[in-house]
This record gives C-alpha cells, structure tokens and sequence, in this order.
C-alpha cells in the first residue's frame, strides 16, 4: 500500500508541477499580449496621425496644382497677346518703313 501511495504522491506532483507551468505559460502570454495591444494602440495612433498628414499633403498638393494649372493658362494667354503685339509691331514698321519711302521719293520728285 506504501508503493501506491508513493505512485499517487509522485502523480500528484508532477500534476501541480505541470499545472504550474502552464499557470507560468499563461502568464508570459498574458504578458505579451497587453505589449501588442499597447503596441497596436501606438500603431493605430501613428496611423491616424499620419492618414491627417497625408489629407493635409493631398489637399494642398491639389491646391497648388490648380494654382500651377492657372499660372500655365495665364502664362499662354500672355505670351500669345505678346505675340500677337510682336506681329503688329513688325507689320506697322514695315508699313512705316514703306510709307517713309514713299514720302521720301514723292518729296524728292518734288524737288
């Protein structure tokens, strides 16, 4: 009876040994499991901060590029005015430069 009761004894303890190990396990677990929920809440944060940043940068990119869009049609409709002025520029010296010769042989047939 003394060997079975030894046997039960050994049972018995290597019984609370395992229960205390898985007790230890749980506790490690436990353990890294509020890191990664502290370590997602961080993450989440992050991600919040960085998706506001993100919608600031697009919205003035947007802005900009509307503005840079106004510039480049504002930049056309000049240099096309300009050109337009160029061309009646030349056509008007030319005119001039006919009539000037005109008047200056018309006066020297005068003469």
């Amino acid at each position: 009876m003394s060997q079975q009761g030894a046997t039960l004894q050994a049972y018995n303890n290597e019984l609370v040994k395992c229960i205390e190990d898985l007790k230890r396990k749980r506790e490690e677990l436990h353990a890294q499991i509020l890191a990664e929920e502290e370590e997602k809440l961080a993450v989440q944060n992050d991600l919040h901060i960085l998706t506001e940043r993100l919608n600031r940068i697009t919205e003035s990119l947007t802005r900009k590029q509307a503005t840079r869009t106004e510039y480049d049609r504002t930049i056309a409709e000049t240099e096309g005015a300009y050109f337009k002025i160029l061309e009646s520029s030349q056509s008007l010296l030319q005119v001039l430069k006919r009539d000037s010769v005109a008047l200056q042989e018309s006066g020297d047939n005068s003469s």
